[in-house]
């Protein structure tokens, strides 16, 4: 983390999916880096704790949010611009991801993690719009997944379609919203070492995703809030359209056996 915090002075920014995991180290990068905080989520008992943590109302605030809610993106949005004068970045991580083979997901179960992934990230860029195109300036940034645009799995039809659907909405935005000064990008993690996987995912199953990523570890959630500030500060502003893949190489492989000296 940056010494001499500066990059995000005088911007505000809201993270949806901002109570813990990246999203939380998200939020407490750009916090460090001189931002105001909006921290939107389901959670509340840990996001108001977690946004307390940030500093006082002045630089961080929670507000409940479920992102696939019109009414809820409307309202977080509305937090930033009533408090902090504007809204300069919107992160949308919020994200949900059952496993059910295709086979088996009810159509309630299909519309909820599209409601969330997708959904919420069409719902939070149409709020967040208005305030921004107003001020000539924006950085949306997207969490999508390596998982869909570029590999799979068993059980992850529904993840997988929704953030194909992410990558396909960044590129309609960044060019629908160009010309007001606002870049859209995303991130596409790998597999990340989050609490939700350490509580979730037995040691010998962490150990086998190490082995097939080339540099030999999962990425935590620091990686991702390093590719998430970059993409918010002013050193990405001639980069639009796009996402970063942060997956420690893992899906360079052609096969299994990847190594220069395999044992």
């Amino acid at each position: 983390m940056s010494n001499s915090p500066q990059r995000l002075i005088g911007r505000s920014a809201l993270v949806v999916g901002g109570a813990r995991g990246i999203g939380g180290a998200i939020a407490g990068r750009f916090a460090a880096e001189g931002a105001r905080i909006v921290v939107a989520d389901t959670e509340v008992e840990a996001g108001t704790a977690f946004a307390a943590s940030l500093g006082g109302p002045d630089r961080a605030r929670f507000v409940e949010t479920d992102i696939s809610q019109k009414a809820d993106a409307e309202r977080a949005v509305a937090e930033a611009v009533t408090h902090f004068g504007g809204i300069d970045i919107v992160v949308q991580n919020a994200g949900i991801y059952p496993w059910t083979l295709i086979e088996n997901i009810e159509p309630d179960e299909w519309d909820a993690v599209m409601g969330v992934n997708l959904r919420g990230t069409y719902l939070v860029a149409r709020a967040a719009l208005p305030a921004m195109k107003a001020k000539g300036y924006g950085r949306m940034i997207f969490t999508s997944s390596i998982t869909g645009p570029r590999v799979t799995s068993p059980g992850h039809g529904h993840y997988s379609a929704s953030k194909a659907g992410i990558n396909g909405f960044i590129k309609a935005a960044a060019l629908e919203f160009a010309g007001y000064g606002i870049t859209v990008n995303g991130i596409e993690p790998g597999n990340i070492l989050t609490e939700g996987m350490k509580a979730g995912r037995s040691a010998a199953f962490i150990k086998g995703m190490e082995d097939s990523i080339p540099l030999g570890r999962l990425g935590t959630p620091d990686d991702i809030a390093n590719a998430a500030l970059f993409l918010a500060s002013d050193e990405s502003s001639y980069i639009t359209g796009t996402t970063i893949v942060v997956d420690g190489g893992q899906t360079l492989p052609e096969s299994k056996d990847f190594r220069l000296a395999p044992t």
